[in-house]
């Protein structure tokens, strides 16, 4: 039965109840044993693998599926977690398609790499199933390091933090700690609450103390958490979000990708939450994709995609964009939006077809309207607010190559930090380079 919301169009419950549960499954179902070692024999274990140079976190690929393939999935494991703590999550929703796979000579060779990405899963999901934890930490430090935000970098900096024998206390604004793997993910790619379980798996290494619902700039103060410890890594994320020139104008139903999906990453009954019957999508990166994808998954009838340059410019992937035609998105390039029109919630967007000119991109002339009584903007997120007294590089915290920010004793990496993509994977290897980093700086300063 549908719920109608206060806004005509926008209702819950488009879909037969069991739908919700089929159309949210899991992406990539893992591979049985039989599977893996089937796939682990396409490997050929190249010396100097490019895969591995493909890696932002630098997993020694060809190691972990010659384990994989003398049946030995846990020492494979350890192997991913050695490098990346967050190998689990990284396996389901890391673009392997652009970095590992793309550059397997299987690929090269035959147009089919070796399935790195599930191999990984397959390794990492043995292991943390058996409940074990394959690390133990060094004897205390007395140490004691403040990481601001529980994102991917900030849980790996913390995990290498504590694995190196330091206390670590991580803080984050929201109520629940996971970043943008817990609420800035497609359902379907991390589904029966992994992000969580794989926090709580993490977390036994010990020295560990989460503090939720404190932002910095709120309840803390930069100088004051300087003061208080020994150590500062700022992984902020990017929360802030890019608008529509007229989005205060435009209504209702008009709003950020981020926030549908968070919403409906913590909803506990999909066929509750609301959904337009055609939905516009603004932006041509991955939440693009993501918020698209579950429009169309939670029973809107029409969802299109419009990206103001050519589809190739797109961030989202190719193999993200064919996940998106075959759930039945139109994308539509080279258009970028003029106006939304509506009487108090939005009925139509005008868009104006665009292209690259001799002062870069500039519009047509020509326009046209879609019907939408709901909109999603993907077009980028900015740094909320920027810490105080920390220097910037454009919209980011400038950092150097070890992480370091402008302040001493201060850190940064993730999406708020300059240089690095914005990527569940490359947060990671932020995150553990700057551990490195801090371990040093401090074992240094104590004369060890």
């Amino acid at each position: 039965m549908r719920n109608e919301t206060q806004t005509p169009g926008i209702v819950g419950g488009r879909l037969p109840a069991q739908a919700y549960e089929a159309n949210f499954t899991d992406l990539h179902p893992p591979l049985t044993a039989h599977e893996a070692a089937v796939a682990a024999d396409r490997c050929y274990f190249c010396f100097d693998a490019p895969c591995v140079t493909a890696c932002p976190t630098d997993i020694d690929i060809p190691l972990f599926i010659r384990q994989i393939q003398a049946d030995q999935p846990a020492a494979a494991a350890r192997t991913i977690f050695d490098q990346n703590i967050l190998g689990g999550i990284c396996a389901r929703v890391c673009p392997t398609e652009t970095l590992c796979e793309q550059a397997c000579v299987r690929e090269t060779a035959e147009g089919r790499p070796v399935e790195i990405g599930r191999l990984q899963r397959f390794a990492t999901d043995t292991l943390m199933h058996a409940g074990v934890h394959p690390f133990t930490r060094a004897p205390a430090t007395g140490r004691r390091v403040a990481v601001v935000g529980a994102g991917p970098a900030g849980l790996s900096c913390a995990h290498r933090l504590a694995l190196r024998g330091h206390d670590v206390v991580l803080f984050d604004a929201r109520a629940k700690p996971g970043g943008l793997n817990e609420f800035g993910i497609a359902a379907y790619k991390t589904p029966g609450g992994f992000a969580r379980a794989e926090i709580d798996w993490l977390m036994q290494i010990g020295g560990i103390e989460l503090r939720m619902g404190q932002a910095l700039g709120g309840e803390l103060a930069l100088d004051a958490l300087r003061g208080a410890f020994d150590a500062v890594f700022l992984s902020i994320g990017l929360g802030g979000v890019n608008v529509l020139a007229d989005q205060d104008e435009a209504g209702q139903n008009v709003g950020p990708a981020t926030d549908f999906i968070a919403t409906l990453r913590q909803s506990a009954d999909l066929a509750e939450l609301p959904v337009g019957r055609h939905v516009v999508v603004i932006g041509g990166g991955m939440t693009a994709v993501d918020a698209a994808v579950q429009s169309r998954l939670l029973g809107a009838e029409t969802v299109t995609i419009v990206y103001r340059r050519a589809q190739e410019d797109m961030a989202a992937s190719r193999h993200e964009q064919e996940l998106a035609t075959a759930r039945g998105v139109r994308l539509i390039c080279n258009a970028r939006p003029v106006r939304v029109l509506g009487n108090g919630a939005v009925r139509e967007v005008e868009f104006e077809y665009t292209r690259e000119g001799p002062s870069g991109l500039e519009g047509t002339g020509e326009r046209f309207r879609l019907p939408a009584d709901q909109v999603f903007t993907a077009i980028g997120q900015t740094l909320e607010a920027p810490p105080k007294g920390v220097a910037l590089s454009g919209r980011k915290i400038a950092v150097d190559a070890q992480g370091r920010t402008s302040v001493a004793g201060v850190w940064a990496g993730g999406d708020c930090a300059a240089g690095g993509d914005d990527l569940t994977v490359t947060a990671v290897a932020e995150g553990r380079d700057a551990a490195e980093d801090i371990d040093r700086t401090l074992r240094e300063g104590a004369g060890s």
